[in-house]
């Protein structure tokens, strides 16, 4: 098993930046891919960026280029800098740990920019 606690997330306004962080309560290089997802109001969740165990990383179109995903391994800790922060990004965000078949999630972090 693998708790995942998410933090930083808050109110910005437009323009600014938020960096989430995802700590993990075990060795990360366990952890086959961290992703980070989003689920704003009235819509489903969607995936924002994934870093897999190896360093490999995805992101949805919507945020690439503003949003890289990183990790410190010696934290144990994956981080989401959020830049350029737009309105249509307000949601809760959520981490998610795979391990083998495995998924498991955070409880989530509001983030609210306003315009």
């Amino acid at each position: 098993q693998v708790q995942l606690v998410e933090s930083g997330g808050g109110l910005v306004q437009s323009g600014g930046s938020l960096r989430l962080s995802c700590a993990a309560s075990r060795n990360i290089f366990t952890i086959n891919i961290v992703g980070w997802y989003r689920r704003a109001p009235g819509k489903q969740r969607e995936l924002v960026a994934t870093i897999s165990r190896v360093g490999t990383t995805t992101y949805a179109d919507s945020v690439k280029g503003r949003f890289p995903i990183s990790r410190d391994n010696a934290k144990n800790t994956v981080y989401l800098q959020m830049n350029s922060l737009k309105s249509e990004d307000t949601a809760v965000y959520y981490c998610n740990g795979l391990v083998g078949v495995n998924d498991y999630w955070g409880q989530g972090t509001q983030v609210t920019v306003s315009s």
